[in-house]
């Protein structure tokens, strides 16, 4: 099976990590520090899951995950050029700025995305968008919902994005549930799609919803 590197260690990424790992594939999960308590720790994330910083995940996974803060993420990821090099980079990450409640606000990049950005940055490396439209819990249980959700996925490389929709599959997505909108433009879209969830929670709270297309 396939050896996935996931960068970040929070919510989202040991959930991502434990689900990977109970599906056979072999899970990095990076952290920032090796003193940094994961959230994966916390939760009894499989203990398939090894550990290690994020340089080294970048560098021994076969396809690395973000699921780092989407303001800091292309900085951050734009050190790891050399590591990412000929791979394939799943952003699941929204770039805003905070709102003064702590909700997701503005777009950092407004006509663009974070995924075009880090395209261009990481011009040796596959990038796709997918998993951003939806609260981490659904990532892992979409049908858990009570309607079909949808999830989106955006690239330049049809190779990648045939390799991604795979690994959407193990994750619980059906493949009426999986929404090929095109190149990696396309991914501002779904980026601007972050603006109704901080609305969304504030009237309904920390509840599981996704963005969905129904046809």
């Amino acid at each position: 099976m396939t050896t996935i590197g996931i960068l970040g260690a929070g919510r989202v990424g040991a959930n991502l990590a434990g689900k990977f790992a109970a599906t056979g594939h072999h899970v990095i999960l990076g952290r920032r520090s090796p003193t940094e308590e994961p959230a994966a720790a916390a939760e009894g994330t499989d203990p398939r899951v090894s550990f290690a910083d994020q340089r080294t995940t970048a560098r021994t996974a076969d396809i690395v995950i973000n699921a780092t803060p989407g303001d800091t993420a292309l900085d951050f990821l734009t050190g790891l050029r050399s590591e990412l090099a000929g791979k394939i980079l799943i952003d699941v990450s929204n770039a805003t700025r905070d709102a003064a409640d702590g909700l997701p606000g503005d777009l950092c990049y407004p006509g663009s995305s974070l995924a075009e950005q880090l395209q261009a940055a990481l011009p040796d490396t596959h990038v796709v968008k997918t998993l951003n439209t939806m609260l981490f819990m659904v990532m892992t249980a979409p049908d858990t919902l009570g309607t079909p959700p949808t999830v989106y996925v955006s690239g330049n490389d049809e190779h990648a994005k045939k390799t991604v929709t795979g690994l959407l599959g193990d994750l619980g997505w059906r493949p009426t549930w999986i929404e090929d909108l095109g190149d990696i433009t396309t991914a501002r879209a779904t980026e601007a799609m972050i603006l109704v969830v901080p609305h969304i929670l504030r009237r309904h709270g920390f509840q599981p919803f996704a963005v969905s297309l129904a046809r």
